[in-house]
């Protein structure tokens, strides 16, 4: 990682492309850092451009928000500034900036392949790289959260029928909320689990949690059993009374039902058309840690394509401001269904949404909230709301 700025100039030169800086989101999603590869946090080069840029209010940002190039700065000697995002698949990771001469076509193609090549190598690289976690992050982070971004997936997928997006907060005081998804053939497996308090304790519950269902996912256990398996877990390794809420849930791409358990936890959303359609309400199971013998009901519900389906745990809606309102769960559905009718692709729909819940609390959440959303766009891709996400 540390190598990878001067390796990508150096190259880049020689296809046409100068002055090229790469420029990664922090964790919430607030602003683009320089990654210069010095330094223990792989951004500190002395006499560099190494200010900020607000993921708002500028250029750069501009490209990060719509997933799409966008110029900048021109000069008198026929050149100009090209900021392009830089996407692992469909997950936003930063853009890129290059300085290239207007009228060379095969530059401004060229860019684009250079911002996939910088994604694949970062995403590669990241992992093993302490200072590349030092630079996307902007605080301090608690244990508990350290364990669930490293247990979860990537917070957004998209492939010609499905994109998933998910955005937590508190980021870097996460508690017991998590999320899981994963595909396997026809069908998509999604989760969101809530569990019991906001401490170190809480992360290992929902740790546990999530790999009791990925376990008994893997080994073919059905939906509407998941949740015992779960349980099973929960009771044999804590004996505490720390308690998981979940939503679990399955979508088949091919014919577009989705089936879903719940175990206290709020019920999935629909919206359809840019309409709030359903709270998809089954009779929930126990709270998943308690042994209370109510098993969760399998419920089920034919999706259109081109809908969206919400998962979300309460601190999203319970959020208070100083004047203890809640956020409420009317402004959260009416604040995704003004974004969905305007387009705008489900990570900065989501994105926006965090950043907006976080504004009415002053910027301090006292719960954990985490809302996923899926769209499902039919069997064979038709509706196609996201094409800029799948470009690589």
């Amino acid at each position: 990682m540390e190598q990878l700025p001067d390796a990508v100039a150096k190259h880049a030169a020689d296809a046409g492309l100068h002055d090229v800086l790469i420029y990664v989101a922090d964790l919430q999603q607030q602003v683009l850092r320089l990654l210069t590869g010095k330094g223990d946090d792989a951004g500190r080069e002395p006499g560099a451009e190494t200010a900020d840029l607000r993921i708002e209010s500028t250029v750069a940002g501009r490209a990060f928000q719509i997933v799409e190039p966008v110029n900048g700065q021109v000069f008198d000697d026929g050149t100009f500034q090209r900021w392009l995002p830089i996407l692992d698949g469909a997950e936003r990771i930063g853009v890129l900036r290059v300085t290239l001469r207007q009228d060379d076509a095969g530059a401004q193609s060229d860019a684009e392949y250079l911002a996939g090549l910088v994604a694949l190598m970062i995403v590669s690289k990241g992992p093993l790289s302490d200072s590349y976690s030092r630079l996307v992050r902007t605080r301090d982070m608690t244990v508990s959260a350290e364990m669930q971004w490293r247990l979860m997936p990537p917070m957004t997928f998209a492939n010609d029928q499905v994109v998933i997006g998910a955005a937590l907060e508190p980021a870097y005081r996460l508690g017991g909320d998590t999320f899981d998804y994963a595909l396997a053939g026809d069908i998509v497996h999604f989760s969101v689990f809530d569990a019991m308090g906001h401490d170190t304790a809480s992360g290992l519950t929902s740790n546990l949690a999530v790999a009791a269902a990925r376990n008994g996912r893997l080994q073919g256990t059905a939906l509407q059993d998941v949740g015992r398996a779960i349980e099973e877990v929960l009771l044999e390794q804590d004996s505490s009374g720390r308690f998981v809420t979940a939503a679990l849930a399955e979508l088949n791409l091919r014919t577009g039902v989705l089936s879903w358990v719940l175990h206290g936890h709020p019920a999935p959303i629909v919206i359809r058309q840019g309409r709030w359609v359903t709270t998809m309400d089954c009779t929930p199971g126990h709270p998943l840690g308690t042994d209370l013998g109510v098993p969760g009901t399998l419920c089920q519900e034919q999706l259109e394509p081109g809908d969206r389906v919400l998962l979300y745990t309460d601190g999203i809606v319970e959020a208070r401001d100083p004047g203890k309102e809640e956020f409420g769960l009317v402004r959260f559905i009416d604040f995704i269904v003004r974004h969905n009718a305007a387009a705008l692709p489900v990570p900065e729909t989501l994105r926006r949404l965090v950043h907006s819940i976080l504004e009415h609390h002053e910027g301090r959440l006292d719960d954990d909230a985490t809302v996923l959303v899926l769209e499902w766009h039919g069997p064979s891709g038709a509706v196609d709301a996201t094409a800029p996400l799948r470009r690589t």
